[in-house]
């Protein structure tokens, strides 16, 4: 009898929560007997994507749905895979084999936008049926302080990288949709990339309102399917622009009927600014870009 025959299940449950990575879990199964019963009940769970999927099929990757669809905003040209049609399903056909997950991680290999050099916009998306809020933080190095002609074109390149960033969201929000309908316990899912430049997140409740809203509407989803990505609803962004920093902070709301505005609005729109960057390492630059004059701007459902 070895030492891990003497501990509890839920002692080793809790060492496959702290491992989490979905590879080293599953060659974990091969170990024993007992842990290819305790693997499939881990909670926490952390699926890194090594590459996008793509097939000269109908079956598309949704980034390369997305390639196709916007310009070239999005990934280049993903690579061949070698995983049969239908690939799209990947993430749900891996963690099917997990049945309580209740934290879920995925790591995309890169981020979504193509940028001009020396550009860096960061964002931070909340889903719930669709898109709730988005928080895009913008900024270009080595500026010379004439930031409104140098940076991406003014105002209309802006709302540009803006858009960009909300499809690149909604494509995430799509690619998860599998997962969140068949996991049901999920208490929440957040999407990230290795480079760190977006992240979408949904809570329990979120994830409810989306299966709630996809089995009373079908026509939905079928135009979600068309589309490759989540339609984003009609939105109203306020945008801060810094001239001394060379960066601009946009927070994007879904318009919903009892939406705040005013002064109401503006609290709230630094609050989720500061949830989203506030404590990390752009955390100074959003906190003075708060104090700067905002400009209020809506943008239809596409």
């Amino acid at each position: 009898m070895d030492g891990f025959d003497q501990l509890p299940d839920s002692l080793i449950l809790l060492i496959f929560n702290s491992v989490s990575d979905v590879k080293s879990l599953i060659r974990c199964r091969s170990v024993s007997k007992r842990f290819n019963s305790l693997v499939p009940q881990t909670d926490s769970i952390l699926l890194k994507i090594d590459r996008v999927i793509s097939s000269e099929s109908d079956s598309d990757s949704l980034f390369l749905t997305l390639l196709k669809s916007f310009f070239n905003f999005i990934l280049p040209k993903p690579t061949q895979s070698p995983l049969p049609n239908g690939t799209h399903t990947y993430p749900a056909q891996i963690l099917s084999r997990f049945q309580r997950i209740r934290e879920l991680h995925v790591e995309l290999p890169a981020g979504d936008l193509q940028l001009e050099k020396g550009t860096v916009v960061k964002w931070r998306a909340e889903f719930g049926e669709t898109l709730k809020t988005c928080v895009i933080f913008g900024f270009r190095l080595g500026h010379d302080g004439n930031y409104e002609t140098e940076f991406a074109g003014g105002l209309k390149r802006r709302v540009m990288w803006t858009i960009s960033a909300l499809m690149a969201a909604s494509v995430r929000h799509f690619l998860l949709r599998e997962v969140v309908r068949e996991h049901k316990g999920m208490e929440e899912l957040v999407i990230t990339d290795r480079e760190g430049e977006g992240e979408v997140v949904m809570e329990e409740q979120g994830m409810r309102e989306w299966r709630e809203a996809r089995e009373s509407h079908v026509r939905v989803e079928e135009e979600e399917e068309e589309r490759g990505r989540t339609v984003v609803p009609s939105v109203r962004m306020r945008m801060r622009h810094e001239p001394r920093l060379g960066a601009t902070l946009v927070v994007v709301r879904a318009v919903k009927d009892g939406t705040h505005n005013g002064r109401e609005a503006d609290v709230e729109d630094a609050d989720l600014a500061v949830r989203a960057f506030g404590n990390g390492v752009y955390g100074d630059a959003v906190k003075e870009l708060l104090k700067a004059r905002s400009y209020l701007l809506e943008m239809n459902s596409f």
